[in-house]
This record gives structure tokens, C-alpha cells and sequence, in this order.
């Protein structure tokens, strides 16, 4: 199988996108499988060499500026897709460059299959323009009513779309690194105090409200003995610094590999108040690391999170709800180390092997299907 994959998000971007693709990349030399990929240019490019990634001018996109939009060149592009003759499309994104591979994709007659990351709808209510709902809708349905299948992270965001009217929905989880994510990795404690952990994104669509309030009201008496680490950065980073700049929070800023393993680690809890996740790639991160997680019962983090057994699932931007639930935990450490355990051992069967040859799979379906389609035809 010959395969094109375009994107408007990869690596050295840091959201969770951008890590699965560069994973599979790497399951897709390791398998010796022919690919293309075309992706927006940045300032440090992974590979520069790579004659099989091609990287076109992007800008900033208003609504996640960690994210950039491409400006594709035409004829370049057409060039290359012409001389490589994929028999199989997979387009990550409904922006410049999806478009682009979209388009191609019907001129050509190539089959294509799409993947859905981001609740982009949930988004809007987060910056007050939940007026471009109906629009981005209309939108994203035709952009994704040309595949022959749409891939999903999560059974919530399966149903989400169900719901929607789209049709041939399947399942694309997401796996972990867990000889990188390892308890072993945890630091000699600095202090005795508890260290409570976030990671991700520091902006409102993360619920950053949430977490602030769960910051504030803790209880004197467990907040003396609690420090926070708030790894990523965001739009409300330099807000949150200044609101919480004699309180005792570390802000790490963006952390990756060896550094990110370490700081899971050595959390006691993960605190993720997000509602908009598809799926939660960190959460994952985190039991990998034996650290149980705190999260929200909406999105895709309350498949991965079991009640009561790896972590606790809190009612939605429910300030008392978290910090009951940190409460609880911490001040119970045998309960504690039960979850580490179980987060850990869940940890271990969720192998991004197993997850990328399935999705492999599927490529296969769709190409047989279409082939056996166009010589019946």
C-alpha cells in the first residue's frame, strides 16, 4: 500500500495530534510501508532531508495559535502526488492543507479516509462565538462526507458525530509509550509535600477556569501541604502566573520526552478539568507514569479514567466535585497506591503497536473495497 497523509498539525507543534502522527510515521518506516506526508513548514524542521515530507508556508490559526495553517503550493503538491500514485488518502484536518488533499483526492479518484481530532464547535463557546456554530457545522459535514471512512479517538466522540448525522464512524484510540511513561522515572522528592500536576494547554477551552477555582479553594489545611506543577503554555499562562504568583505553582512551560516522563512521575495526582477532549492523550500519559487521575465525566477522558479505580471521574466544571476528589486521595494513601497500581496495569495493554497495525487494517479494507467497487464498475 502506497499512502498519503496531510495534515495542518505535526511535530515540533505540540498538541496531541501532532504526537500521534509523528508515532505513526515512525510505525509506518518500521512496518516499510511507501508514504508521503504534507504538513505546514516551521521554523524547526524535523527532517529537512526527508524527500517524502513536504512542508508548505503556514501562519498561526486565530483559535489555536500552537497550531498553523499552510498556504499549499499547487503545483508542487501535484507533482508529487502525480509521481507517488497513493492508493490510499488520509487527511487529519479540515483546514488549508486537508483541503488541498481533499481536492486532489476527487480529481484523481484515489480513495480517502479522514480522521476527526478537535471538538472545534466546543471550542467556540470558550472564545464567545458560538454564533459560527450552525456555520462551521455545514462545514466540517461536507468536508467529511467524502471519505469512505471517518476515524475517531474515542467512543464519545464516535457518538458525538453519530449524532451529527455523519455515518461509517469507526474507532482510531490512541496508545502510550509506557517504558518512556514509567513510574520509575519519578525524582527524589524536594519536600513532603504532595505535588498535584496539570498538562496541557493553558487556555480556556481546557477548563482553566476550573482549575483555577480548584487551586483557590482547597482547604487551608491540605493546601499547606500541596504544591502544584502546571506544565504547557497557553493564552492564560501569564494571567494565571500573576494571579498565583505567591502561591506554590511551578510553571514549567512546554515539557517533552525524558524531562515530561520525570515530572509525571513524580505527581501524587493528575488534575485534568478539560470537557472538550476527544480523547485525553495526557491522562493516558499519566497512569502510564502511576500517577492516578482526577478528570471531568465529559469528553473522551472518562473512557480512559475507570471510576474509583484508576482515578476518580468528577462532575463537569464542578469546583467541590475536585476537590473532594483530591481530598479524598490524598488523605487515603493506602486507596492512593491501589490506583497507581491499576492505572499502570491498564497502562500496559493500551500498545501503540497493536493500535497502529489496526489502523493499517482498515486502510487495507477501504483500498480492497474501492478496488473490487471500480472493476465491477
Amino acid at each position: 500500500m502506497r499512502l498519503s497523509l496531510f495534515t495542518d498539525t505535526y511535530v515540533p507543534q505540540v498538541n496531541g495530534v501532532a504526537r500521534t502522527l509523528r508515532r505513526f510515521v515512525s510505525h509506518l518506516d518500521r512496518r516499510s510501508i511507501p508514504y508521503q506526508l504534507f504538513v505546514p513548514d516551521s521554523i524547526e524542521k524535523e527532517n529537512p532531508f526527508a524527500s517524502n515530507i513536504h512542508a508548505f508556508t503556514s501562519f498561526p490559526f486565530f483559535l489555536y495559535p500552537e497550531c498553523r495553517m499552510a498556504v499549499p503550493n499547487i503545483i508542487k503538491l501535484k507533482q508529487r502526488l502525480e509521481a507517488f500514485k497513493p492508493d490510499l488518502i488520509h487527511i487529519t484536518t479540515p483546514f488549508n492543507i486537508g483541503l488541498t488533499g481533499l481536492y486532489y483526492g476527487k480529481k484523481y479518484n484515489i480513495p480517502m479516509v479522514g480522521s476527526y481530532h478537535t471538538h472545534f464547535d466546543h471550542y467556540l463557546r470558550y472564545y464567545k462565538l458560538l454564533f459560527m456554530s450552525d456555520m462551521l457545522w455545514k462545514y466540517v459535514k461536507w468536508f467529511y462526507s467524502s471519505f469512505e471512512k471517518t476515524f475517531v479517538p474515542s467512543l464519545e466522540t464516535k457518538e458525538h458525530l453519530l449524532n451529527k448525522g455523519f455515518t461509517s464512524v469507526d474507532l482510531w484510540k490512541r496508545g502510550v509509550d509506557c517504558s518512556l511513561y514509567n513510574p520509575n522515572k519519578k525524582a527524589a522528592p524536594s519536600n513532603d509535600k504532595f505535588k498535584l500536576l496539570y498538562v496541557g494547554r493553558i487556555a480556556p477551552e481546557k477548563d482553566i477556569t476550573t482549575l483555577r477555582k480548584v487551586i483557590k479553594q482547597l482547604p487551608s489545611e491540605l493546601k499547606r501541604h500541596v504544591e502544584w506543577v502546571i506544565v504547557g503554555d497557553g493564552p492564560l499562562l501569564n494571567e494565571m502566573k500573576e494571579e498565583f504568583h505567591s502561591e506554590p505553582i511551578t510553571f514549567t512551560g512546554y515539557l517533552q520526552g525524558e524531562e515530561l516522563a520525570s515530572v509525571y512521575a513524580s505527581a501524587d495526582l493528575f488534575v485534568f478539568p478539560s470537557t472538550t477532549e476527544t480523547f485525553g492523550n495526557v491522562v493516558l500519559e499519566s497512569l502510564a507514569s502511576g500517577t492516578p487521575a482526577i478528570v471531568s465525566n465529559k469528553g473522551g477522558v472518562c473512557e480512559i479514567v475507570e471510576h474509583d479505580k484508576t482515578g476518580i471521574v468528577c462532575e463537569a466544571k464542578n469546583t467541590s466535585s475536585f476537590i473532594n476528589a483530591i481530598s479524598e486521595l490524598l488523605q487515603n494513601p493506602n486507596k492512593r497506591q491501589q490506583f497507581e497500581q491499576r492505572a499502570r496495569s491498564y497502562a500496559l495493554t493500551q500498545s501503540w503497536e497493536a493500535i497502529f497495525d489496526h489502523l493499517l487494517e482498515q486502510y487495507e479494507l477501504v483500498a480492497y473495497t474501492e478496488k473490487k467497487r471500480k472493476h465491477l464498475a
